[in-house]
């Protein structure tokens, strides 16, 4: 056995998510609305001209396999550190190897950082002189959002791309490449996969292609081989792979489904509801996705007639995050009949979609001074009566103006006629205030 034995084995030791990810733009998956050509990140990475970045976005979209594509397509050195296991003594290394690429060679480095959102304002700090000078040039991946999980100073100096997760037909076009690929993929090992088996994978797999390509793997696997030597992957072989049933109904049927029960949300039927709850969980339905719709409905129709329903709908959506399915069906169940049965009332989809409008087209950025940041107004507006005045010291409420000049008289959230609305009402009524 020779040296290139040994690396071949090393090989054929990587995870097929591992063998199939893309070395070129040309190979790479998804994600058109940042490298598509022309775009402006593909025009960057054409021409060696990024600078410091942050890809953001779900498992398995492609983050740190783009990272890898420009290690490959530029002159520049890199080096790969992950956050999790990186200290402030790695990223000095890093920067001091970058200053004498850069001194000696006139060679830039990129510095490629997974689960960046996982090093902490010390780390970030050691960090951010390299990043400005232009020493290294930062490529950070994260599934956190860099605006909430970031330090600011670092994020401010980086370009961010969003990315999205994938389409089911993006997932099942890799499948079938990684079926027939005889160098990365498992076109030597004799496989055949059912169609309606790629099918399974690429839904159940919710945009995740590191997923999709693991449990194919293991499908192909854990599945004996005929007399022939052959292995053939069935939809029963995939349900297995990736623990989770195929659903039951046709596409269609499960939209059918999927709107009858929102419908039945908005239209306090509890028996309706639950039933087509149940239907689209016993056919295999994701869980998650049913208590997402019932969080989203707590505050689009119920919303401010009965706050409490947002607060039942999380506590369902959280119990099921914790205990799983099927017992966390019990409190999808009381979640559902409490939304079903609450007042309703659209009064803050409508204000919300009202504030949007205006946001997007009647935009004054003329904030009332007495409001900006770090001040209470001018000497000037103070001797006009224009100081900022403290609610509490006017028990709670003072009347004082708020929106721009040119919004002023606007008004957004109507209270409704049911529920916690008519207290709502009382309450504004008490204070003075426009109704």
């Amino acid at each position: 056995m020779d040296l290139f034995d040994f690396n071949d084995n090393e090989e054929k030791a990587k995870p097929l998510a591992e063998r199939m990810r893309a070395n070129s733009l040309e190979e790479f998956i998804g994600q058109k609305h940042i490298v598509a050509e022309g775009s402006l990140l593909r025009r960057a990475i054409a021409t060696d001209r990024l600078g410091s970045c942050i890809f953001w976005g779900p498992p398995g979209c492609g983050k740190t396999t783009l990272a890898n594509v420009i290690a490959l397509r530029t002159n520049g050195e890199f080096i790969k550190l992950n956050a999790v296991n990186a200290g402030v003594a790695d990223v000095k290394r890093a920067v001091e190897q970058a200053r004498d690429n850069l001194k000696l060679f006139n060679k830039r480095t990129y510095l490629l950082l997974d689960e960046c959102h996982r090093f902490n304002k010390t780390q970030s700090d050691s960090l951010l002189p390299a990043i400005e000078q232009g020493t290294i040039i930062f490529i950070g991946s994260t599934t956190e959002n860099p605006y909430a999980s970031m330090t600011p100073a670092i994020v401010s100096r980086c370009r961010v791309f969003e990315f999205k997760r994938l389409t089911k037909e993006d997932i099942v076009d890799a499948l079938h490449k990684a079926i027939k690929n005889r160098h990365k993929g498992l076109g030597k090992q004799n496989v055949t996969v059912d169609e309606d088996a790629v099918e399974h994978i690429a839904n159940v797999a919710g945009g995740d292609l590191r997923s999709a390509y693991n449990a194919l793997e293991l499908a192909a696997l854990t599945t004996t081989p005929d007399g022939e030597g052959k292995v053939h992957v069935t939809l029963a072989d995939a349900e297995q792979s990736i623990q989770r049933k195929a659903l039951s109904y046709n596409e269609d049927s499960y939209y059918d489904f999927l709107s009858a029960f929102c419908k039945s949300l908005r239209g306090s039927d509890a028996n309706a509801a639950l039933y087509y709850a149940m239907r689209l969980l016993e056919g295999g339905c994701d869980p998650m996705l049913v208590a997402r719709r019932l969080v989203v409905h707590s505050a689009e129709d119920v919303g401010m007639a009965d706050p409490r329903a947002l607060q039942v709908a999380t506590s369902a959506m959280y119990a099921l995050e914790k205990i799983g399915y099927p017992e966390a069906r019990i409190p999808l169940a009381e979640a559902i009949i409490y939304v079903c049965e609450a007042e309703k009332s659209n009064s803050v989809v409508n204000a919300m979609y009202a504030a949007v409008e205006d946001a997007r087209n009647a935009r004054d950025d003329n904030v009332p001074p007495y409001l900006k940041d770090n001040s209470y107004g001018s000497k000037e507006d103070k001797a006009n009566g224009k100081a900022y005045k403290y609610p509490h010291n006017y028990g709670g409420y003072v009347e004082q103006q708020y929106l721009p000049d040119s919004l002023k008289d606007k008004i957004y959230y109507v209270p409704g006629q049911n529920g916690y609305e008519n207290e709502v009402k009382e309450i504004r009524k008490r204070k003075g205030k426009k109704q």
